[in-house]
């Protein structure tokens, strides 16, 4: 992390300073779409994100890391001891993990509620024992704390020109978009690791079922019926990105670049899917490092516009500091996930 950023963000004891560069790197290491957005926040919000995308990682990787071997219970009390690390760091300050130590002072500073941590984990955990859910209505359960919570974490760091419960639905519709995103780019390699995140009504709607997805994995055949369901899945995933779209102008000014770019940039994984036929089953579709460059520098650009406009007006970047509600995603009522074009 550039010292800019830390000097910005008032983070000078050193400790802290190592720890936020650690989160720096794992957020550049591993989330492309992801960094390549923060770079358009404003200099002294950029670290608070990168704490609350290492801690996502750090979980995340504990589950699905499939070359280390690890069993269902290593992985459990390894995600226990995280959770041991979490409350040490939230509630009694007393801990020298790195990325505990920056999401702690990330928490602090932003008065972001501990309860969107527990509940990440909690969904964490039942990766470990859930192979699949039977309706939308099951996995946006799962969702809320997978995902949901991801979007209400980074509300009061992003800012609002609204009082923050008025945001918070939009914000986490937006992180289960995203989510909805990366299990359609993911499905092949979650059927490796036994897990199918398409909803099994879903599949009965087309007449296959989770044996005939595994089979095409395995043989590398494809199925019409298969094409027919991600088709579907992939309708359902741009209404929620509708539900999500109202909030990107109840955010400070400053922030609306960066979530504007995610959010194109994300919901362009959706054309890069449809663009290849719907072949995710064998291989991940990609955003072009062409698209991905054009989006980020339209972002680039509405970002230096809002500044210089906001810093010529003497207006201020910070946004609501109200806080709110909880706000538990609802798939979107007008998605009938059995017709294609129902969204």
């Amino acid at each position: 992390m550039t010292g800019r950023e830390l000097d910005a963000a008032g983070i000078h004891d050193p400790g802290l300073r190592a720890a936020y560069t650690h989160c720096r790197g794992l957020n550049a290491r591993h989330g492309r779409t992801y960094f390549l957005a923060t770079r358009l926040l404003p200099v002294d919000r950029r670290p608070a994100v990168h704490a609350l995308y290492g801690f996502a990682r750090w979980a995340d990787d504990i589950v699905d890391d499939l070359e280390s071997g690890a069993t269902s219970g290593e992985r459990a009390r390894a995600l226990l001891a995280l959770e041991a690390q979490l409350d040490a760091g939230l509630r009694q300050g007393g801990t020298t993990e790195p990325v505990i130590l920056a999401l702690a002072h990330t928490a602090g500073r932003y008065g972001i509620d501990h309860r969107h941590f527990t509940e990440f984990l909690s969904s964490m955990r039942s990766d470990l024992t859930v192979g699949g859910y039977a309706s939308y209505e099951e996995l946006g359960r799962y969702m809320h704390g997978s995902a949901a919570v991801i979007g209400l974490q980074m509300l009061p760091v992003l800012g609002t020109v609204v009082p923050r419960e008025e945001a918070a639905p939009h914000a986490a519709a937006l992180g289960v978009a995203f989510q909805l995103t990366n299990f359609l780019r993911d499905v092949g390699e979650d059927l490796d690791r036994g897990r199918l995140y398409l909803p099994a009504d879903l599949l009965t709607a087309y007449g296959v079922d989770r044996r005939r997805f595994e089979w095409s994995r395995r043989t590398g055949a494809r199925d019409s019926r298969i094409t027919d369901v991600l088709r579907a899945a992939a309708a359902h995933n741009r209404a929620v990105y509708r539900q999500a779209l109202p909030g990107l102008a109840m955010l400070s000014p400053v922030s609306r670049p960066c979530i504007r770019t995610a959010f194109v940039l994300y919901s362009g994984i959706l054309d890069a899917i449809e663009a290849d036929g719907y072949a995710v089953v064998h291989r991940r579709a990609v955003v072009s490092r062409g698209r991905r460059a054009t989006v980020a520098f339209d972002g680039l650009v509405r970002a230096v516009a809002y500044r210089v406009v906001h810093r010529s007006a003497g207006a201020s970047w910070g946004g609501s500091a109200e806080t709110g509600r909880d706000a538990r995603y609802r798939p979107p009522r007008a998605v009938r996930p059995v017709e294609e074009g129902a969204a």
